[in-house]
């Protein structure tokens, strides 16, 4: 099965800044693919050429065989979006969001008008066809924004942080969504900041750092990369006994950040019995999983 979006040797250059640098990618039809990174790191910038927002610089770029910088328009046909910031109408009901944003698709109005209905129900949004956008809630906006994504029926459809700021609920009814539009076939391209949710939805994924991949594959392939199966939190450190405490784990893989040490091990119980003699304000014993391996790789220092 040939891939439905094909990356090679992509780069992107804003003047000297090197935004993507030298990336391949295939993304196979009907999957839901995630791009992860530290802000800044280019995920953005991927989806963006992707759907040609912005150029790129060299290398070749292809969605459904149609190069993006040669056959833009025939790009955008297929593909929804559902970008990072809100850029709804402010002006019009929800209902009348759908309807304006249709006619960039030349639509029929009757093919729209019962599109947009359906869209609605959808995104639990049926009862609020008449709402003008300003008076709906945060979670509200995101559902929008995704009916608005697929009012043209794509077969791709992008999504950058699409559930970021929503609370738990509105955040699972949008990953319930994301779910049942892929059994439809549609593929799905994610960027994200919680690796929960990554892990949960993704078939593959890619972390990015600096422009470049650092890793790639199935989330549970990827978390049985880190050295133990359990990652030991020791909390509230004092800085004159880490030293002394890092001595008893050499056997382990650990790092220290802050007042906090952690360990990776496939036991924590043995972990705790070379620690005896130490008390500590609180310990976590759990699995490890994909934040584990983000962090590992990308470092725990703060992105601006």
């Amino acid at each position: 099965m040939s891939p439905i979006i094909r990356g090679q040797n992509v780069v992107k250059k804003y003047g000297d800044f090197t935004a993507v640098n030298n990336v391949s990618f295939d993304i196979e039809s009907g999957s839901l693919f995630g791009f992860l990174g530290p802000n800044g790191a280019g995920k953005t910038t991927i989806m963006k050429m992707i759907y040609c927002f912005v150029t790129v610089t060299s290398g070749r770029l292809t969605v459904d065989g149609k190069d993006v910088m040669q056959n833009p328009r025939g790009v955008k046909e297929i593909l929804g979006v559902v970008p990072q910031e809100d850029n709804l109408d402010p002006d019009l009901t929800t209902y009348e969001n759908l309807l304006t944003y249709a006619r960039y698709y030349g639509i029929p109005k009757r093919i729209v008008a019962r599109r947009a209905e359906e869209l609605l129900d959808f995104v639990s949004l049926d009862k609020k066809d008449d709402s003008p956008v300003e008076e709906l809630s945060g979670g509200m906006k995101r559902r929008l924004t995704l009916a608005r994504g697929l009012i043209n029926e794509p077969r791709i459809l992008i999504l950058d942080e699409p559930t970021t700021g929503l609370d738990p609920q509105a955040r699972h009814l949008v990953w319930q969504k994301m779910r049942e539009l892929k059994r439809r076939g549609i593929t799905i391209l994610l960027t994200t900041h919680y690796m929960e949710e990554a892990a949960y939805l993704c078939d593959e994924l890619v972390l990015i750092d600096h422009g470049e991949f650092i890793a790639r594959g199935n989330p549970d392939d990827l978390i049985k990369e880190l050295p133990g199966e359990s990652v030991v939190e020791l909390h509230d450190v004092r800085n004159e006994d880490k030293a002394k405490i890092e001595s008893r784990l050499n056997d382990y893989e650990n790092e220290c950040f802050g007042d906090t040490i952690y360990v990776y091990a496939d036991s924590s119980r043995k972990v705790m019995d070379n620690l005896n003699g130490f008390t500590f304000a609180r310990v976590i014993e759990r699995k490890t999983n994909l934040e584990d391996l983000f962090l590992r790789l990308t470092g725990r220092s703060l992105r601006d």
